[in-house]
């Protein structure tokens, strides 16, 4: 949602006018909002609320629980009725059940083309991957050039299996995946990684034909000066976090600092969902007492967080092809200048950013020494000035403008 938003944000600058199709927020059911972040679309922008057609509230009454999070991250172990809420979702809804949505925007699209309004271009964002078959239509149907903006892979999400799918459905879905790569005028991708793993399967497409325009930050959300607590050393980490991310480790490792190093009072802070398991496994690392966990919060919140760290926590989920996962946080946890852990596989896109922004390296996930040298390091630093804040900043190339004048370029 953030990478849309800040593209609309600023492409009226390099001579683009946006015109935003999206869902009715009465009509809609999402695992959290930010209504915060409407601020941030610039006045004048045309927004075009469309109804929908979904099956989440049904999902919310037979099961009793909440919309899931992507990748079940809000679920846990699945019981019997959740195992087969998700066959029914791998299998009836197909690519997604978001799908609903489709014959509105499209309904609305149509409407402004009998209208006689014109566009250069249509971008469609995802996931839901199913909104890249209102691209599809568009292009089939009005010869519209079209960008598919595929912010996560398709077929190959790490939870892919987690959706049971028959032999049919995963046929339909990979069908869809391979007109909608082939069809695509361009296809941006966030990572070289993702970029890597559709050409490998369609080879014959043009490379030119995919870009990598990644996440980013804005500079505009980050005025405030940085304020590194001076009376612990704090690291901290936004957003949804599980077992999956596999840093235990990295815990063993930290109350081991503590441990060693009694004059260095060590805060964890979590802003956001947090498992149970995973929170079971700070308890058993002698943590629980030094942790904070917060709830979701809005957007500029979350940035106050990052800024009020002495560090910053990143993982990469322990999951198959999980090299080109690079969270769109981590601009963000770049903008606000701190040392990075990353727990994550050594050479993946997200390490390769850290080092070639100097902010960190990949921390693999069985690596302790590593980890307790990182981190033995940090507790040094801070012993002898408690703000770690990096002494350069080498991420500009990431922010949200320079990343829009890219994307305008692509489109025209």
């Amino acid at each position: 949602m953030q990478r849309c938003l800040k593209f609309v944000k600023h492409l009226g600058r390099f001579g683009v006018e946006p015109t935003v199709i999206t869902v009715d927020p009465a009509e809609a059911t999402y695992p959290v909002r930010d209504e915060s972040l409407l601020a941030e679309v610039p006045t004048g922008v045309r927004v075009i609320h469309t109804g929908t057609s979904e099956p989440f509230e049904s999902y919310k009454k037979l099961t009793g629980r909440a919309v899931p999070y992507g990748g079940f991250a809000n679920e846990g172990k699945p019981g019997l009725m959740q195992k087969a809420m998700r066959f029914v979702r791998g299998n009836l809804f197909i690519p997604d059940p978001r799908r609903g949505w489709n014959r509105h925007a499209l309904a609305a699209v149509e409407k402004l083309l009998a209208a006689g309004e014109s566009f250069d271009a249509v971008l469609t964002s995802s996931p839901p991957h199913s909104t890249q078959l209102i691209g599809l239509e568009l292009k089939k149907r009005f010869g519209l050039r079209w960008l598919a903006d595929m912010r996560d892979p398709w077929t190959d999400i790490y939870y892919y299996k987690d959706l049971h799918h028959t032999p049919l459905a995963a046929w339909l879905d990979a069908r869809y995946e391979r007109q909608v790569l082939t069809q695509a005028d361009a296809v941006l991708v966030t990572s070289p990684e993702t970029k890597r793993l559709f050409l490998a399967k369609l080879p014959a497409l043009p490379t030119a034909k995919f870009h990598v325009l990644p996440n980013g930050y804005d500079e505009s959300d980050f005025q405030e000066p940085s304020a590194p607590p001076t009376d612990c050393l704090r690291i901290t980490h936004t957003g949804t976090i599980t077992e999956l991310y596999h840093i235990g480790h990295l815990l063993k490792a930290a109350a081991t600092c503590a441990a060693r190093h009694p004059d260095v009072p060590l805060r964890l802070r979590f802003v956001g969902q947090v498992s149970a398991e995973l929170r079971r496994q700070i308890e058993h690392a002698g943590l629980f007492e030094v942790t904070e966990f917060l709830p979701f919060v809005p957007h500029d919140e979350s940035v106050k967080h990052l800024l009020s760290a002495s560090a910053l926590l990143m993982a990469i989920p322990d999951v198959p092809r999980n090299f080109g996962i690079l969270p769109g946080k981590v601009f963000e946890y770049l903008a606000a200048n701190k040392p990075i852990l990353c727990v994550g596989p050594a050479g993946s896109d997200a390490d390769n950013l850290l080092q070639e922004c100097a902010a960190g390296h990949a921390l693999p996930y069985d690596d302790f020494a590593l980890m307790l040298e990182t981190l033995e390091g940090l507790f040094a630093q801070w012993r002898i000035n408690p703000n770690l804040d990096l002494p350069a900043i080498s991420h500009k190339r990431y922010s949200r403008v320079e990343l829009t004048e890219r994307l305008t370029k692509i489109i025209l």
